[in-house]
């Protein structure tokens, strides 16, 4: 379930880094994937621009595309591409007897 706060975390996290190096992966159906090295362009409140990098291409995604990870979205520190939005982590459901 997605929060308010998750969307408002987020977007500040994507507004704070205007301008940096990231990795998005996405899908484009029947088992295809894709993986591009991009730049933040812009932060608009239900949206955010990326200028991706191999073609001088911009792209528009919604908060929501990260946050249902139908994109992820990865900073770069320097060295390495760190996930904005974490993994999921799986939790077992118990049995209620």
């Amino acid at each position: 379930m997605i929060y308010r706060d998750d969307i408002t975390n987020l977007k500040t996290d994507i507004t704070e880094n205007i301008g940096q190096k990231i990795m998005v992966k996405g899908t484009l159906g029947r088992s295809k994937y894709f993986e591009k090295e991009a730049t933040i362009e812009k932060a608009y409140p239900n949206l955010f621009i990326v200028k991706y990098d191999e073609n001088d291409r911009n792209v528009t995604y919604s908060y929501t595309d990260v946050l249902t990870r139908t994109v992820e979205v990865s900073l770069f520190d320097g060295e390495n591409f760190n996930p904005i939005v974490p993994p999921l982590v799986e939790t077992k459901k118990h049995k209620n007897l």
